[in-house]
């Protein structure tokens, strides 16, 4: 891809990023990409500079999976990927890292892991390419009354949040969907695409679906 296509694929993520933060959120769940606080700016911010990286590697498969977590893709801004992992930096695949520009928030004191991007990330380091990692609903479903907590997304949210899962698959030509576990099942049904489900690596799902994911994605290094 050249220069030219680059930047032209460019603007289109940041047009991207652009309308996710827009986007009016039903009771109960928040927009950590709104226009509204220094915090989201942050995470805007690494959304794009995530999204850019991966567009270079050209993933043809992207791993979808149910929601924004509030100790990861909440404060991180980048699915499946908690604070720690981002900072750090992913080194087997040159991804990621505090010196690639990516930032925390103050929200919280320091750092913080999330036992699923864990597992993920770990996994994705041993394979040849990582997929582009993505969430069925892109923001953050909590209980009433309890902003620090997750819980299933509704069915209303997860129609707001389909658009946008299309419309990233269609800016990387993505040619190989695989959901985890059954709510992302479920909504990549709905849509007529065909991929492999995974379990959820939480609740002592992490030996499926490591198995799983290394079945769909190929050998490990």
């Amino acid at each position: 891809m050249n220069s030219q296509a680059l930047a032209v694929r460019a603007d289109r993520l940041g047009d991207f990023v652009r309308m996710l933060s827009e986007a009016e959120m039903p009771p109960h769940m928040y927009n950590q990409y709104a226009p509204d606080t220094p915090h989201n700016a942050i995470r805007r911010a690494n959304l794009r500079r995530y999204l850019e990286e991966m567009s270079a590697s050209r993933p043809a498969v992207m791993l979808v999976g149910e929601a924004a977590g509030y100790r990861g893709c909440r404060l991180s801004g980048i699915p499946f990927t908690s604070e720690v992992i981002m900072l750090a930096g992913v080194p087997a695949h040159d991804l990621l890292g505090e010196a690639k520009g990516y930032r925390k928030t103050t929200e919280w004191p320091r750092p913080v892991g999330e036992q699923t991007a864990t597992i993920v990330w770990r996994v994705l380091a041993s394979l040849p390419q990582p997929p582009l990692l993505w969430n069925v609903v892109p923001w953050h479903p909590h209980r009433p009354g309890e902003p620090w907590s997750n819980r299933r997304p509704r069915a209303e949210e997860i129609t707001l949040g389909v658009p946008y899962l299309v419309r990233l698959a269609e800016l990387f030509n993505i040619e190989q969907v695989i959901a985890v576990g059954r709510t992302a099942a479920q909504a990549l049904e709905r849509l007529g695409w065909r991929g492999d489900t995974v379990r959820h690596p939480a609740h002592g799902g992490k030996r499926d679906f490591t198995r799983g994911l290394r079945t769909s994605l190929g050998p490990c290094r």
